[in-house]
């Protein structure tokens, strides 16, 4: 029987500027949908009220209400696979709000509109009433946790594995489609190729090599895939976190063992000596309450994050990508005195001779 598979929604692609050189769009591609290192993701479950999908009613031409609360057995399984990933050590961590105003990833329950998540940062596109996870599915039966930990995976910034273009799978294209268009998935055409035969760009993957064995791999049945050979008889993951999945999440978000963030003092630059995807962190303790603008200089992508400091916690206050555009980043926002604050920069990639610096005035 066809497993379950996790179905994406089609986001628009981004848009650079035209005449990018290679090394630098790749740089862009790789990682405009990761978090900072060292951000707190806030998760939150739907509570009911107005909650939910407006459907209509077959026959009738009426519509009716389709509730996006979850079970508390459900909530559990989602909660315990955020436990698992934040076990490996993450820079980035997970907590549980329940003001959906609070929260980065807001998670809904409607049975038969499938499980997906919106890809890392492609979560803030969404409105603040709309889902960026939905379960579609009961995750306490047998084997269908794993599609909780899938679901995390895409909300951390990882893809489909089977889309590397690194697999070298040939798919049989035709039965393909007729697989997914029966039971349970009911895709159209449209949605199997953007979920399982489109091929991503090879900055988007999560490595450089196909990882068969991935949480982010959908499980396959015979006569679906025509090479490599060794696969025509499927692909069955064990449904785990695999050695690759902790690598890369690892990379990304590295453990926050780093000392103290060096104090970045208004009107003193301070030098950013980065590689491409790596970051810098600073603490701001404003002498006086007003508004102030974080800057970076230089030839570089580069995003820039600020959070406030609550109750020990980094809470984000505001951010600006400046990928693949001519001018730099640029935040300007309110400041109190006495409050604490933390700029996290990380690069894309450096386009140009001389250093990049950040600075706060």
């Amino acid at each position: 029987m066809t497993a379950r598979y996790c179905s994406l929604a089609q986001q628009p692609a981004p848009a650079f500027a035209p005449g990018l050189a290679a090394e630098r769009l790749g740089a862009l591609m790789s990682g405009r949908r990761m978090w900072v290192n060292g951000t707190v993701l806030h998760y939150c479950f739907f509570d009911g009220g107005d909650d939910g999908s407006v459907i209509p009613v077959p026959g009738s031409g009426g519509t009716r209400r389709v509730s996006w609360v979850g079970a508390e057995e459900q909530r559990d399984v989602v909660r315990d696979c955020f436990r698992e990933w934040q076990g490996l050590g993450l820079g980035v961590r997970f907590a549980e709000v329940a003001d959906r105003s609070e929260a980065e990833v807001r998670i809904g329950f409607q049975e038969g509109d499938g499980s997906w998540s919106y890809v890392g940062r492609d979560a803030l596109l969404a409105g603040l009433n709309e889902r960026t996870m939905n379960f579609g599915w009961d995750l306490t039966a047998p084997g269908e946790r794993v599609t909780a930990l899938h679901e995390i995976g895409h909300a951390l910034g990882m893809q489909h594995e089977h889309q590397s273009p690194f697999a070298g799978i040939h798919w049989d294209d035709e039965a393909v489609y007729a697989d997914l268009a029966g039971p349970p998935n009911f895709w159209s055409r449209d949605r199997a190729f953007f979920n399982v035969l489109r091929k991503l760009d090879p900055a988007e993957v999560n490595g450089s090599v196909w990882d068969p064995q991935s949480v982010m791999e959908y499980p396959f049945g015979a006569g679906l895939i025509l090479e490599p050979e060794q696969f025509r008889r499927g692909v069955q993951p064990p449904g785990a976190l695999s050695p690759l999945d902790k690598e890369f999440a690892l990379r990304w978000y590295p453990p926050l063992d780093a000392p103290r963030p060096a104090a970045l003092v208004p009107f003193r630059s301070a030098p950013l000596s980065l590689g491409p995807g790596e970051q810098a962190d600073f603490a701001v303790e404003p002498p006086e309450t007003r508004e102030y603008t974080v800057g970076v200089f230089g030839a570089g992508d580069s995003v820039v994050v600020v959070f406030e400091e609550r109750d020990g916690e980094p809470r984000f206050l505001a951010g600006h990508d400046d990928g693949g555009a001519p001018h730099n980043a640029v935040i300007r926002a309110r400041l109190v005195k006495g409050r604490r604050y933390f700029v996290r920069v990380r690069l894309y990639s450096g386009w140009g001779s001389g250093e990049t610096a950040v600075m706060c005035w």
